[in-house]
């Protein structure tokens, strides 16, 4: 019969055998066969000869079993594809989730792929057509380089009729960084930009959640600099981030170079993003 061995192993099934049915302490094994008394105490309590397997018994994974299952429910009962999935995990689950170690979760619990025939019928209707000037704005973090002494952002914003897509990377995510960032928007933008539509963070709206719930109040920088611009500013549905998919889907494009290119300093990776954009 044949047996495979851990590559490591010191011992064979028939010498673990012989420590079985063997009669001596631990010490004078442990000499006679030339291992440890460790391995002599191990095969003594054990009742077969065979290597158990050496899978992990919890996988190191970023996700707890909670929040697991939460996502398995959202592909589920939402169906929502990868890329749109991952930005709902960012959003309201773990920022810290990749688009890899998400997708081989799906691996894992057999939902890698989307059922067509499990599909929702759905009336056929014509894609609704628009012209340019509707622009997804988001933020990334950037990954910090030696040289920095913090991690920097990157504001991303793509026209959602022609795919244009411009970014401009900040040393903060705050208020004054977002207004900086659309007045460059504004004037490189090779169309007159109508609306922008942004998430619900301290950057792009004062709107309150939980117990003091509210609306925006119009008063916020980025506010009012649209006002000024004459561009409508549209903050996403709440618990709805999937609405701003677009730059979503985007932002796990630029998370692939983060992942798949090596950095010397962030000059360089600055430059990268910005030929990719290109």
């Amino acid at each position: 019969m044949l047996i495979a061995l851990h590559k490591n192993a010191t011992t064979t099934p028939a010498t673990r055998l012989a420590i079985q049915q063997a009669s001596g302490s631990d010490y004078e094994l442990a000499a006679h066969f030339g291992v440890s008394r460790d391995t002599v105490r191990k095969w003594r309590k054990r009742q077969s000869v065979t290597d158990r397997s050496h899978t992990p018994h919890r996988l190191q994974t970023t996700l707890n079993a909670g929040q697991e299952e939460l996502v398995v429910y959202l592909r589920t009962a939402l169906r929502l594809p990868l890329d749109d999935l991952l930005a709902v995990v960012h959003e309201f689950i773990e920022p810290a989730m990749s688009r890899s170690a998400l997708d081989r979760l799906l691996r894992r619990r057999g939902l890698s792929r989307l059922s067509a025939a499990a599909a929702p019928e759905r009336s056929h209707q014509a894609f609704k057509a628009y012209e340019p000037g509707y622009v997804h704005v988001d933020v990334k973090y950037l990954p910090q380089m030696a040289e920095q002494s913090a991690r920097c952002y990157v504001f991303v914003a793509i026209d959602r009729a022609t795919r244009w897509v411009f970014i401009a990377i900040k040393k903060n995510r705050t208020a004054a960084a977002a207004r900086s960032f659309l007045n460059a928007l504004a004037k490189a933008a090779p169309f007159k930009i109508r609306t922008v539509l942004t998430d619900n963070g301290a950057e792009f709206t004062d709107r309150l959640f939980g117990a003091r719930a509210s609306d925006p109040s119009a008063e916020h920088e980025f506010d009012r600099l649209c006002q000024a611009l004459g561009i409508e500013h549209r903050p996403t549905r709440v618990r709805r981030p999937q609405t701003n998919g677009m730059v979503g889907r985007f932002n796990g494009r630029i998370e692939q170079i983060l992942r798949t290119h090596h950095f010397n300093s962030s000059h360089d990776l600055h430059a990268t993003l910005h030929r990719y954009v290109c």
